[in-house]
């Protein structure tokens, strides 16, 4: 008697009762491309979302700074979040806002493709992306609403329920739009190639770098 998990669909690009969801799959979305290549806009949206967390890395490697702690049991190397930096992705690469050298962000695009792919996934996911306020911005107005019809009309108790909506949401917010970011706004780029890096503005006019890709098998 054959084994149903051991059955596989011809053409289907994976085995779905043994496939890892949790792990990025570095052939997925060039399979998924193939499939469904007749939807419109599909290259784009996976574009993007693999060009968004090359953003995210980028940022994260510009930003790490090292320090001297007077420990010699805690590292030196600190990575922090600097404000300083910013970006703004598309799907044909992503503009990256700040003050750098332009050697120093062809360096950290260049290691920051590397280390998505070779394993380093956190840097896909960062705080000050707008998936997060989004995110908020959701949960605050789900939550809203939810208070707002479970709880007496009076004046006290819908602004009591809006404070507790406002809060709830303020303390989900962070883990949830790291978990939207993961697995709904960005992917790991193992089907980006750097093109170029080139000086501009963006479409508003603001000074920036422009980090052309292109896709790759």
């Amino acid at each position: 008697m054959n084994n149903l998990a051991d059955t596989k669909i011809d053409g289907f690009p994976f085995d779905l009762f043994n496939f890892d969801f949790t792990a990025p799959q570095p052939t997925l979305d060039a399979d998924l491309l193939k499939q469904l290549s007749f939807i419109p806009g599909l290259k784009e949206i996976l574009m993007l979302r693999q060009v968004h967390a090359l953003e995210h890395a980028t940022v994260w490697l510009l930003s790490e700074s090292k320090v001297t702690h007077p420990s010699p049991f805690i590292s030196n190397n600190i990575q922090v979040d600097n404000n300083l930096f910013g970006g703004l992705s598309t799907e044909e690469g992503f503009y990256l806002y700040g003050d750098v050298n332009i050697s120093d962000l062809r360096r950290a695009v260049t290691l920051a493709l590397h280390r998505l792919i070779n394993g380093e996934w956190h840097l896909a996911v960062h705080p000050r992306c707008g998936t997060n306020a989004s995110v908020a911005m959701l949960l605050t107005a789900g939550f809203a609403v939810s208070m707002h019809m479970l709880l007496p009309l009076g004046i006290i108790e819908q602004l009591l329920g809006l404070g507790l909506a406002t809060t709830t949401a303020a303390e989900l917010a962070p883990d949830v739009g790291a978990l939207a970011q993961k697995y709904l706004t960005t992917a790991i780029p193992f089907n980006l190639k750097i093109e170029n890096i080139t000086h501009t503005r963006d479409l508003s006019g603001r000074e920036a770098y422009f980090v052309k890709v292109c896709w790759r098998e």
